[in-house]
């Protein structure tokens, strides 16, 4: 089995597990192995999936202000957890590709596998709530047409974006590519570098 075609199918039971209840506070039960990467990858959605909802119920206009802080503030974490995971998984994959021989002529990609893979998961969340709306009986059939129009682009690129990734990876593994895992340092979680929040030490 290709990497993505594992990927995609943890995503999909990701997404059907949360929609199970539905709620941003409900325990996640991840059913893989806990230093496995398809562990890791159920993680990743998970979290995906999560402030996925965390992002509609923001934009509620009558939402009352100091839920909506709180929120900020779990989008806030889980905006960190999700780089540190996807920082995670590249670490994975330098562990996996540790002893193959780079070729004189490799090049670097623009991005990181792991990256990639972040916006995998981001996709199938697309398609599964895009699909919903398709399938809304409430909906006008112009809405309707358009999301059905908009599906077939985002499974396009899910095509487009797991092919993609595999051969990234099959360059990696053959020394065609080479990989470096940068981390992102974003300073502004950061109270030593964020001046609002040393400032006020």
């Amino acid at each position: 089995m290709l990497f993505t075609e594992q990927a995609n199918e943890i995503f999909n039971r990701v997404i059907a597990d949360y929609h199970v209840t539905d709620d941003v506070d409900t325990p996640i039960h991840n059913p893989y192995p806990k230093d496995s990467i398809e562990n890791r990858l159920y993680l990743k959605c998970w979290i995906d999936t999560v402030q996925w909802h965390f992002e509609d119920l923001i934009r509620d206009p009558h939402i009352d202000p100091l839920d909506a802080l709180q929120l900020k503030r779990r989008i806030d974490k889980s905006n960190q957890d999700r780089t540190d995971l996807v920082e995670e998984i590249d670490s994975w994959f330098r562990s996996q590709y540790i002893d193959v021989k780079v070729l004189p002529d490799a090049r670097l990609n623009t991005e990181s596998p792991a990256w990639a893979i972040d916006r995998l998961s981001i996709l199938a969340l697309k398609i599964y709530h895009m699909q919903e709306q398709v399938e809304r009986q409430d909906a006008a059939a112009e809405h309707i047409a358009k999301c059905k129009a908009k599906l077939s682009v985002l499974l396009e690129q899910q095509k487009d974006l797991s092919l993609a990734i595999d051969q990234l990876l099959e360059d990696i593994e053959a020394g065609r590519k080479y990989m470096k895992v940068y981390r992102q340092m974003k300073m502004y979680n950061d109270p030593s570098t964020n001046p609002v929040l040393y400032n006020k030490r």
